[in-house]
């Protein structure tokens, strides 16, 4: 075998490889005396069709086969051969049956960007403080007896902040009518901030059956993609408002909020621990990014295009997945695919550049994912979907789904060790209210419920929490 290795780019290389004469037309042999001895055709008995027969009606065929064969069984000798060390599939291109009786095809192949690794223990951190003050317990319970509170249709006045609203509303842009902004008999919880401020603001004023027409500027990187960046024309009709009968805070409120707890005191006491669990995890996660982002800015290399075009392509059906549940695709949420593409690209250099610091970390470290690892992963999963262990793995049970789990278990062994390895120092304090982290999230207005997804689509981003 005869191997030529060329430099395309950095980080990519040309490998023409040509194989022997006499491996080949051995391989042509047995694939068409195959052929001849199987094969019945018209005016021949079977196994007595003419070879010369066969290779008219079948040769395109059988040098398909033969070739795909030979690449397969001849790449990694050559690869070994040529000294390379690929990080992704290659690209196989131009596979010849020459006239001298050789075979000969190119990979282009995509290699381990080379750089040194430079400090990563020690790192100065910031990391936000994770004190729950009462102020954050008392909009939790504000919270709470608001989603309690019975609602009460009036009628004799204005909507006000705090009313619950039940509209029809249909959303136009430039004049053009919205199918996927369009619901009727809407609940909207004025004031509450889960939809569009602006749109709930508007609300403010209109009475029962009052009709209005409302238009509502949607920032460019705003959550759902199709209002992001338009200027929609509501056409509103109020069809009844409710005001909520507020629930006195006292013992009984507590025990109608969860029957375990004795006294309104527990009640705060149970909030103040789950809000310091989440704020914990969040001051978590706010300083892993930081220190990644401290690794990515100290460690600028080259890496693979083909790679980063992967990562892209995985980002991009990642929001075709999440239009999806929601019954839309790019086409209808007004997402040109190319410019999604190019939006992407920086992000993804990035992940793909923090994958390869990682990996190098975890090789000076010798930081590796062992049976135990991955048996509390499973354990996890199977606890927080009260699967049994056995099912769990189930899941996992072809190479291509197990390979990037095991992956996202050593990049989390691998940030473990960075974290227990940097020096966390408090931020700033940032003046803002506190808020229950996810009483507040924003959504714009949806037609249809999001559809809940399986085990199997999450257990990669629940084994990297």
């Amino acid at each position: 075998m005869d191997v030529v290795v060329e430099d395309v780019r950095t980080l990519t290389k040309k490998i023409s490889i040509t194989l022997p004469k006499e491996g080949v037309q051995k391989k042509l042999e047995k694939a068409y005396g195959k052929l001849q001895r199987e094969t019945k055709m018209k005016g021949f008995r079977r196994g007595k069709v003419p070879r010369s027969v066969i290779i008219k009606h079948f040769q395109g065929q059988v040098q398909a086969e033969v070739g795909e064969k030979l690449v397969q069984d001849s790449y990694f000798d050559a690869i070994e051969q040529g000294k390379v060390d690929p990080v992704v599939h290659p690209e196989i291109a131009d596979p010849v049956f020459q006239e001298d009786g050789t075979f000969t095809y190119v990979a282009h192949i995509d290699i381990r960007p080379e750089f040194d690794l430079l400090d990563y223990k020690g790192i100065e951190v910031e990391k936000d403080a994770s004190e729950i003050s009462d102020a954050a317990i008392e909009v939790e319970i504000e919270e709470l007896r608001r989603d309690m509170a019975p609602l009460r249709s009036v009628a004799d006045r204005a909507v006000e902040k705090g009313d619950v609203v039940v509209v029809d509303f249909e959303g136009f842009h430039n004049g053009k009518a919205m199918k996927e902004v369009k619901n009727e008999n809407f609940s909207v919880d004025v004031g509450s901030g889960k939809l569009s401020p602006e749109f709930e603001e508007k609300l403010v004023g209109m009475k029962l059956g009052e009709e209005a027409s409302h238009e509502v500027e949607f920032p460019a990187q705003y959550a759902n993609p199709v209002l992001a960046g338009k200027t929609v024309e509501f056409r509103v009709n109020v069809k009844d408002v409710k005001e909520r009968v507020l629930p006195e805070l006292n013992d009984e409120f507590a025990k109608d909020v969860d029957e375990a707890n004795k006294s309104f005191a527990d009640l705060e006491n149970s909030i103040r621990e789950r809000l310091q669990k989440e704020k914990d995890t969040r001051a978590e996660g706010d300083a892993t990014d930081r220190l990644m982002l401290k690794l990515l800015e100290s460690h600028t290399f080259e890496v693979p295009e083909r790679l980063v075009r992967f990562e892209v392509e995985e980002m991009i059906k990642n929001t075709e997945k999440s239009l999806e549940q929601q019954g839309m695709n790019l086409e209808s949420a007004g997402i040109n695919r190319d410019a999604l593409a190019e939006q992407s690209k920086e992000t993804a250099e990035k992940r793909v550049r923090g994958d390869f610091i990682l990996k190098k970390i975890a090789e000076v470290e010798d930081i590796k994912v062992k049976d135990e690892d991955m048996n509390r992963a499973f354990q996890r999963i199977g606890n927080q979907y009260n699967m049994p262990i056995a099912q769990v793995k189930e899941f996992f049970g072809s190479r291509d789904d197990l390979l990037p789990f095991m992956n996202e278990i050593l990049n989390e062994k691998i940030l473990n060790f960075l974290r227990e390895n940097a020096k966390f120092v408090e931020a700033a304090p940032v003046e803002k209210q506190e808020t229950a982290p996810k009483a507040k999230e924003k959504a714009a207005p949806k037609v249809k419920e999001e559809a809940v997804s399986k085990a199997k689509d999450e257990v990669a981003e629940e084994s990297s929490e």
